[in-house]
């Protein structure tokens, strides 16, 4: 069977591999206060531009996302997000299930926009019942979206900028953060990130790591006894250095940027590939997710060969389903797909 359904089918590159058994019989403290975190550390701040950042290493995705929400957010807060963002859709309500309520904006292409941003923080401070209600007290996106799509600079600047005038967060979930920072014709670099967002992560499990998120605030205003509230949630290794030698090798001669090409170069020769057949995309994506439209006949055919991800159906005979590529597929497996198209 191809496999072309997510991102994190493999284990981990060769390279965090290979570092993690010359580390292996290290005795070293836990909980990510070994010299390969702290060295993984310093390379994470020295790439995003921002020497004093707080960095801390969570065991996944939902872990992460749970854990910096709840203990940025007051007992009387939500989080803004996009009606398809990752929190409000595929997270089983990891979010509402410490309290706080996900707030829901439209979305274009997966990203929310400035203007209806700051359209919706002005409607709350106009109600004069806002002191009932839920108050907006942290904005959540994702770079690339649930859709594969990409913010610029510019929106995130303007994102930043409301956020800023309404005194409050802007989070940027990374999971995928390495393919945005790949893809062609993006303008937003890790430096941005850090500028124009109060806390972010960077993805190691879809990027090339076994497991493992680095949270990072780049202002150093972590909230009060972080690292306590990541061991509440269940996010906190023992041996923090499993998470701690494989960011040090991504973050080593540019790794973690090397091998997000990969995932690029892949999707765009399996995109033109679609395109030569007559495929129809759902959306744009210029990272590596593939959304195509099948007819569902072709959808179930394909299926005994090739592993790909529902998406939502589109009528009541086509689905969108989704191809992901990653650091490592290879160009045979997208000439095999090609075959079977």
């Amino acid at each position: 069977m191809l496999c072309f359904e997510n991102d994190y089918s493999e284990g981990a590159h060769e390279a965090v591999l290979k570092r993690l058994l010359e580390t292996n019989m290290e005795q070293l403290p836990g909980y990510g206060t070994d010299r390969y975190s702290e060295s993984a550390k310093e390379k994470i701040r020295s790439v995003c531009g921002c020497p004093d950042a707080d960095i801390y290493f969570l065991s996944g995705g939902t872990q992460t996302n749970q854990t910096v929400i709840s203990s940025v957010l007051d007992t009387h807060e939500g989080v803004i997000a996009a009606q398809t963002g990752h929190i409000a859709t595929h997270e089983a309500g990891a979010i509402e299930w410490t309290g706080h309520k996900v707030l829901m904006l439209p979305q274009k292409e997966g990203k929310i926009s400035p203007g209806d941003l700051a359209e919706y923080l002005a409607s709350f401070y106009s109600d004069e019942n806002y002191g009932h209600m839920v108050f907006p007290g942290m904005v959540y996106i994702s770079h690339p979206t649930e859709y594969g799509t990409l913010y610029t600079v510019k929106e995130l600047s303007e994102l930043s900028s409301v956020c800023r005038e309404y005194r409050i967060p802007l989070y940027l979930d990374g999971a995928r953060l390495g393919y945005a920072l790949a893809a062609r014709g993006t303008d937003v670099t890790l430096r941005d990130v850090a500028k124009y967002c109060d806390v972010f992560y960077i993805g190691g499990t879809k990027v090339g790591a076994l497991c493992g998120e680095a949270v990072v605030f780049p202002g150093a205003d972590t909230p009060a006894h972080f690292m306590t509230k990541i061991k509440q949630r269940g996010a906190l290794l023992a041996k923090g250095r499993l998470i701690g030698v494989q960011f040090d090798a991504l973050f080593t001669d540019d790794l973690y940027l090397t091998i997000g090409r990969n995932a690029i170069e892949t999707a765009d020769a399996l995109k033109e590939v679609f395109r030569e057949k007559g495929y129809e995309f759902y959306i744009n994506s210029p990272t590596n997710q593939i959304f195509v439209v099948l007819e569902n006949d072709r959808m179930e055919r394909l299926k005994e060969e090739v592993i790909f991800s529902f998406w939502e159906r589109k009528d009541e005979t086509h689905t969108v389903v989704r191809f992901a590529t990653s650091w490592a597929t290879n160009m045979e497996d997208v000439e095999k797909l090609a075959a079977l198209l």
